[in-house]
């Protein structure tokens, strides 16, 4: 006798997946005036819409409370919130619901918290409730036709809300950019003055070296020796200081940087042969 599992299998899988679902229940809306003890609530069901229109006025809150449910059971499920649609243009706004570990949520819309696009619409907005969550589980939304209908009522004291042009792309006026300003030097007078704060010091720093010692007789020693060492790194002093003084007069920074990267590299090479040269007489006791 041969038997096939398969048709049962398939039954049997249908069966669970078809079971494990998500839903709600014991769901009802009120519509409450802010300072009135009016309040309107109405039962909401999962597989029919409400029957008739609610109107949510401008100083109005809609609240809706239901029970999250995963194959019957209460659930909190990973995603749920309310859907309020504009049925003519198809544009949405999404409420998210706040739901409990035991499955029970809530969520409060007023008319202020509606975006401008749906209050202009002639129409009531269509509501539907969206649940779903990670697993296996089939997601809950409402039919077409929704959970129930809201219909919006403006304040007859303030002007209707009109629905903003749509931002598309096209030609624009033109925008005039106003930059700030180069960044300048210091005034001449200000640099003068330190110019000669520094010169006025040259005077004692040439009779310093007199009275401690320069060792200037030492001069023709140190060029014989090392000759092109010597001047090149004393070259490459005052080459840097003419860098520095292109740099305040005329030069950006950008040509400043390679011809100072350049000079540096002479003084570091230059100036090792030179002062090993000094070094060497130091230790020779010359000096």
């Amino acid at each position: 006798m041969r038997l096939s599992f398969s048709p049962l299998l398939l039954v049997a899988a249908g069966v669970a997946q078809a079971a494990s679902s998500w839903s709600f229940d014991d769901a009802s809306i009120s519509v409450s005036t802010k300072g009135s003890s009016s309040k309107v609530t109405e039962k909401l069901n999962a597989k029919s819409p409400l029957g008739k229109a609610l109107v949510l006025g401008h100083n109005d809150v809609a609240k809706i409370s239901l029970t999250t449910k995963d194959n019957g059971k209460d659930k909190r499920p990973h995603q749920a919130f309310l859907l309020l649609q504009d049925t003519v243009t198809g544009l949405e706004a999404p409420f998210t619901l706040s739901v409990k570990e035991s499955g029970k949520g809530s969520v409060s819309v007023a008319y202020k918290d509606i975006p401008q696009q749906l209050l202009t619409s002639a129409s009531p907005l269509r509501a539907n409730i969206v649940i779903g969550s990670f697993g296996s589980a089939t997601p809950f939304v409402s039919s077409e036709s929704g959970v129930f209908e809201l219909a919006i009522q403006h304040d007859a004291n303030q002007p209707a809300p009109t629905a903003s042009a749509p931002v598309r792309y096209g030609k624009k006026p033109e925008i005039h950019h106003i930059f700030h300003e180069d960044p300048r030097s210091p005034p001449k007078i200000i640099s003068l003055v330190f110019v000669l704060a520094i010169a006025a010091t040259l005077p004692v720093l040439f009779l310093g070296w007199a009275l401690l010692g320069a060792n200037v007789s030492h001069l023709g020693t140190a060029l014989s020796a090392a000759p092109v060492s010597h001047a090149a790194f004393f070259g490459s002093i005052l080459a840097m200081e003419g860098v520095f003084a292109l740099y305040y007069t005329s030069w950006n920074l950008f040509q400043t940087l390679p011809v100072a990267i350049v000079v540096g590299f002479v003084t570091v090479l230059s100036g090792t042969k030179a002062l090993g040269e000094v070094q060497a007489r130091r230790l020779a006791g010359e000096r």
